[in-house]
């Protein structure tokens, strides 16, 4: 992994889409090796999306659901709490099942606490994979590629968007 630092910015963690697919490969041959069997991958909308879809084909498990959480609004700019947006799953869908929960990165661990918590009541087991995991986040995943302090520059959100939703075209 490359670091980019200049006199402004800190060092931070780039993942290219190269490299994310590296990590996706490895997540799930973790999940392989510790065999674990999932009946669902739950992404966490909107950075868990490629990662469940990519562990969801290298394990073989077609289903796939999204919960949507708004937590961070820029860098280092978060809620004070995560909400969950609808649509959300019926929970009572996910009765029984062994669910894998998917997302990039474990900063704080709020948003994976509030998925968890979710389907906790619902499940037979609930376990989570991250590409991220920081060293102060308050969920621990069990399914890990990477641990770093530092901010991470994911390829789907290291240029800004091409419309900005607020006020039309992106400049």
């Amino acid at each position: 992994m490359a670091d980019v630092t200049s006199d402004e910015a800190p060092a931070r963690e780039i993942l290219t889409y190269e490299l994310f697919g590296t990590a996706v490969r490895e997540l799930a041959q973790q999940v392989v090796d510790d065999g674990y069997e999932p009946d669902i991958v739950l992404a966490v909308a909107r950075g868990g999306l490629g990662l469940a879809m990519g562990i969801g084909y290298a394990l073989d498990v077609k289903n796939l659901s999204a919960v949507n959480v708004e937590f961070y609004t820029g860098v280092d700019q978060r809620l004070d709490v995560p909400m969950m947006l609808p649509p959300t799953p019926a929970a009572i869908d996910l009765t029984g099942m062994k669910v894998l929960i998917a997302d990039d990165v474990a900063d704080t661990g709020k948003t994976l606490e509030v998925v968890r918590d979710f389907v906790a009541d619902h499940v037979a087991e609930a376990r989570t994979a991250v590409i991220y995991e920081k060293p102060w986040t308050v969920i621990h995943a069990e399914y890990v590629w990477r641990r770093t302090e530092r901010w991470i520059d994911f390829p789907w959100s290291s240029t800004p968007p091409l419309v900005d939703r607020r006020g039309g075209l992106a400049h």
